[in-house]
């Protein structure tokens, strides 16, 4: 498929390899979608984070199954030219490390939250390799991530990663694209999510730009459409 490359300023708009997308979003960030077929909610998109600085990039959700993983990791390697230090799953549905092997095989570490990997232990999935209690700053290049579970929503392992530099905030699917339905709530917690969201508003009063695991990308205003979404 054809590859859009931007030579001016060094941009690239969108990198596509089959079922996987490479989107710039800032000058050092960019979104990777992938594609989850489901029985409720059809072929879904799902999004990942890459953050880069310099020649090094860190990977945030992996894309939903392993050949689709490949894919991205060759696309970092090959198209950013970087070197991925470090996967760094949300949450524990396949959403987020369906193409975790992928990474394992390349030789890329993998970090989570330590109950992303208690649940993929009970639910006898993929294991992370390394786990953090609260949070954990992640350094990529000469610049940190700061990637910290607030409490529950989605699910109960949810964590988010910020990239102050950037002042780019990856909500996954803790956060919901404008005008977005509940979506699924299997492993959510309903009582806590909107206050999580609050918290997550107050740690970074100077984000400007808001990823959701589903949909578009957009600012703050994700934040507080989330929030009402959940308001007891």
């Amino acid at each position: 498929m054809k590859k859009l490359l931007f030579l001016v300023f060094g941009i690239i708009p969108s990198l596509y390899a089959q079922d996987v997308t490479l989107t710039q979003l800032t000058q050092n960030t960019f979104i990777h979608t992938s594609y989850l077929q489901t029985n409720d909610f059809g072929h879904v998109p799902c999004n990942g984070l890459v953050v880069r600085n310099g020649q090094e990039a860190l990977v945030f959700d992996t894309p939903t199954d392993d050949q689709s993983a490949q894919k991205l990791i060759h696309l970092v390697q090959d198209s950013l030219h970087c070197k991925i230090v470090a996967v760094i799953p949300t949450h524990f549905h396949n959403d987020c490390l369906g193409g975790l092997l992928a990474f394992h095989t390349a030789g890329i570490p993998s970090i989570a939250h330590e109950k992303t990997i208690e649940l993929t232990k009970e639910n006898q999935l993929i294991e992370p390799q390394q786990g953090f209690k609260v949070s954990t700053t992640l350094r990529v290049g000469t610049q940190q991530v700061l990637v910290k579970f607030f409490g529950e929503g989605h699910t109960r392992d949810n964590v988010v990663a910020y990239f102050p530099s950037e002042q780019v905030l990856f909500g996954g699917c803790l956060i919901k694209e404008l005008n977005a339905t509940k979506g699924y709530l299997g492993d959510a917690n309903l009582q806590a999510w909107a206050d999580t969201v609050s918290k997550i508003q107050v740690a970074f009063p100077h984000v400007k730009h808001v990823v959701p695991g589903h949909g578009a990308a957009g600012d703050p205003l994700l934040l507080d459409y989330t929030k009402k979404l959940f308001e007891k």
